[in-house]
């Protein structure tokens, strides 16, 4: 029966995995992207209403990025209890409940839609769609137990990246609202998403599972925290992911802002990057099963400075079309570091496993363990990334009334992110003895193939 407690799961058994598990699994990623897809839009709902709030509004740009930031906040910080709920209440359950959870924020912005509303109250409800960002945390932590290690770049890619479109397809809804009834209808956009939030809940309810054996566990998460490499997957994703999300939800108000592009103009152009990054993230994983994800993240990382260094050129010359071509390239790479990156996850921990002697079904427990703890943080980190872009933007805009600024202070820590990947995965450590206790065809660690 759908929606029943799975009470035996093991993807890492082939037979399993080929006679029930893998039906299942697919199953269960194909709700989880559809409701992930509604979150993320609600989540970037105000990257698009800022298109909508002409001068009757009474909001300069700078509010206006604030606006956005304080829902980047919002949805990063809140991923952390999103991720636990997942053990807590189920996958299928809080499926169900954190969709249902959007009629909040999508019907309260419907409600304050109009000139003449405080901007403390754009500011709360702004903070309230924050709650579609925490779905991100909670789908990927689900989904990274249906899978086996082997398929977890692809789901997990899968499973991001339609989630990840969400941002591009309310921002084309923008583009068609703002086309036909004009910048002076807000609530059509609104009022469209509303159904889809129900619809998105109700398919969770009859089609998705719980896996029991998930449970909550707070040591796993206390001994994630203790690992550096939590805290240095934290920092790339924070250049994969924080990047992805914080022009996301900025280009448009760039456009309008530095290039005096009006509110359709921009619209016609904002979702093009958006839309090609978050198609591209299965790819990022894919090419990590493959090849290792810290390869593909050194090599991405170097590909997003040097794109960054067309941006940067094509302000402070002000021509549109480059700067158009280096910031569309910048969300590509976002897509591919962004699947690279989670694929990365799961095989540091594994990793761990082998460096404490397990093997086996007990390594596997172990680093799905781990790393369905350090995803919720990681994608924390990573969504405060976003914030960082957007305060760097309002910085940038209000001190020089440009982005270049922070154009190039985003090249200098995509540098750094390359060092660090480089540093940590990648690089041969000189003349390293080998520990006296292994034994000849133990598995061993591999952190280039991660």
């Amino acid at each position: 029966m759908a929606g029943r407690w799975i009470e035996h799961w093991d993807p890492e058994d082939d037979t399993f995995w080929k006679t029930q598990g893998e039906r299942i699994a697919r199953r269960n990623l194909a709700y989880s992207v559809f409701s992930e897809h509604i979150g993320f839009s609600v989540w970037s709902l105000w990257s698009v209403m800022v298109l909508f709030m002409g001068p009757e509004y009474g909001v300069d740009p700078a509010g206006k990025f604030f606006l956005i930031a304080t829902a980047t906040l919002v949805g990063a910080l809140i991923r952390v209890p999103y991720t636990f709920a997942v053990a807590r209440f189920g996958g299928r359950n809080w499926t169900v409940f954190s969709a249902a959870l959007l009629l909040l924020p999508a019907g309260a912005a419907w409600f304050v839609m109009e000139p003449g509303t405080s901007y403390t109250t754009f500011l709360l409800v702004a903070a309230l769609t924050g709650v579609g960002g925490g779905n991100f945390a909670s789908s990927m932590t689900n989904i990274n137990a249906f899978f086996p290690l082997r398929k977890k770049g692809w789901a997990l890619g899968l499973n991001a990246g339609g989630g990840n479109i969400g941002v591009p397809v309310i921002q084309l809804a923008a583009l068609l609202v703002i086309g036909t009834a004009g910048a002076a209808h807000p609530r059509l956009l609104i009022g469209a998403y509303l159904p889809l939030i129900v619809v998105a809940a109700l398919g969770a309810a009859l089609r998705m599972d719980n896996l029991a054996p998930v449970r909550n566990d707070t040591g796993a998460a206390r001994e994630a925290l203790r690992e550096p490499h939590t805290w240095v997957m934290s920092l790339l994703y924070i250049g994969t992911f924080g990047s992805f999300i914080g022009y996301s939800f900025a280009f448009g108000l760039v456009l309008q802002t530095q290039f005096g592009r009006t509110p359709l103009q921009a619209a016609s152009l904002t979702f093009v990057g958006p839309l090609l990054g978050s198609l591209v993230r299965p790819v990022g994983g894919l090419l990590a099963d493959r090849f290792g994800g810290a390869r593909i993240t050194l090599w991405n990382f170097v590909a997003m400075a040097a794109a960054t260094g067309v941006v940067v050129a094509a302000s402070v010359r002000a021509s549109l079309p480059v700067f158009l071509v280096g910031f569309i390239a910048l969300f590509v790479l976002t897509g591919l570091g962004n699947g690279s990156t989670y694929k990365m996850i799961p095989g540091i921990f594994q990793n761990k496993a082998l460096e404490r002697g397990m093997t086996g079904e007990a390594a596997a427990a172990y680093g799905r363990r781990l790393s369905g703890a350090a995803m919720g943080f990681i994608g924390a980190i990573g969504g405060v990334g976003g914030l960082a872009i957007n305060l760097a933007f309002r910085q940038s805009f209000q001190t020089a009334g440009t982005g270049t600024a922070a154009f190039a202070a985003f090249l200098a820590f995509y540098l750094v992110c390359t060092l660090v990947t480089w540093a940590v995965y990648l690089r041969r450590p000189a003349a390293a003895p080998a520990p006296a206790a292994s034994h000849e065809g133990e598995p061993r660690p591999a952190y280039a193939q991660v």
